[in-house]
């Protein structure tokens, strides 16, 4: 498996955990040293099945290794050629493989009022995608769509904006008390509600 955008290699980890052997990418440096000491270091993981490695999305073409599963979580927002990622996808994925995609949801209220980072330096490029945007993108690519969920309801979202405010107002160890609180948002939450925050899906190379 692949995993296009690691960040602190959460989901890199459920995957290894999973039986998988798994290759994470990430552009920042940092990120990767982080997630090596602390899943391979400390957590033990087996270093010739969980390997971080640094390295820009847009490097890929020069990528030779092939792949069963792709995930890309919370990555393709931040990236304006994001079709030359998602065909790179494509020629990386073994046939049957699956790419496992999540971003913004385009029409959630949060990412309709955000301001764009033009230059590409971190931020998000556009404000998300919507199942149609998700097809134009995929299907070109010659991906087939056969699944589609929204995740993060009303409520979580408010939870989420309540804990960031209090820890960019009062800092980490204040808002620590408040995350047990957040929780049940979380353990409650359901697929498909009525304006998801993100919007998952699974493509598949046929």
């Amino acid at each position: 498996m692949l995993d296009a955008g690691s960040g602190n290699g959460y989901f890199s980890w459920l995957a290894y955990r999973s039986g998988a052997r798994v290759v994470a990418l990430s552009f920042d440096p940092v990120q990767v040293a982080k997630a090596r000491d602390f899943l391979v270091g400390y957590r033990g993981a087996d270093p010739s099945r969980l390997r971080f490695e640094q390295s820009n999305l847009y490097d890929l073409p020069g990528e030779t290794r092939q792949f069963d599963e792709i995930i890309c979580y919370e990555v393709l927002e931040h990236l304006k050629n994001d079709d030359a990622v998602v065909r790179e996808f494509f020629r990386l994925l073994r046939p049957g493989g699956a790419l496992h995609l999540c971003c913004p949801n385009r029409l959630h209220p949060r990412h309709q009022a955000e301001a764009l980072d033009a230059d590409e330096t971190g931020g998000h490029v556009r404000q998300g995608y919507t199942e149609d945007d998700y097809r134009r993108l995929l299907e070109p690519a010659g991906f087939r769509i056969d699944r589609v969920a929204g995740i993060g309801p009303w409520p979580l979202y408010l939870a989420d904006e309540a804990l960031r405010f209090i820890r960019n107002r009062l800092g980490d160890i204040v808002a620590l008390p408040f995350l047990p609180l957040m929780l049940p948002f979380v353990w409650l939450a359901k697929l498909n509600p009525k304006v998801p925050f993100s919007l998952y899906v699974r493509a598949v190379k046929s």
